[in-house]
């Protein structure tokens, strides 16, 4: 088995990959003509986002919604990079809420933690060692 997709539910794609865009300075893989589905290319497994509309349709279990206010879903989303610091800076002036800065972890990395604009939490962390 290969992880291929994370897929995050959510109420505009087009809005989705602008804000990962730009807070992540991640590339657009896809946006489907129906403006319903689209990637991000983040390496092997795709970042992807479906429209709440599309989800009803077709995925065949019920969800909650993120949202911004809520507590956390039981999952984070964790990119990589080598300067966490920046990173963070980055993200919070793009549009995402901080929610713990840049420390050293006690395996060696270098983590911290944002929300996106629907709630997801999203890690940003130095490679593992």
């Amino acid at each position: 088995m290969n992880l291929s997709y994370l897929v995050i539910y959510v109420p505009d794609v087009p809005a989705a990959l602008s804000f990962y865009e730009s807070a992540f300075g991640l590339r657009r893989r896809f946006l489907h003509e129906s403006q319903q589905f689209g990637e991000l290319d983040t390496g092997t497994t795709a970042l992807a986002f479906t429209s709440h509309a599309l989800a009803a349709d077709a995925v065949p279990l019920r969800y909650r919604p993120l949202r911004p206010a809520d507590e956390a879903a039981g999952f984070e989303l964790t990119l990589t990079t080598d300067d966490v610091a920046a990173a963070f800076d980055h993200a919070v002036a793009a549009g995402a809420s901080g929610v713990a800065v840049p420390q050293e972890t006690p395996w060696g990395q270098t983590v911290a933690y944002v929300r996106d604009h629907v709630g997801t939490a999203v890690g940003l962390a130095t490679p593992m060692a």
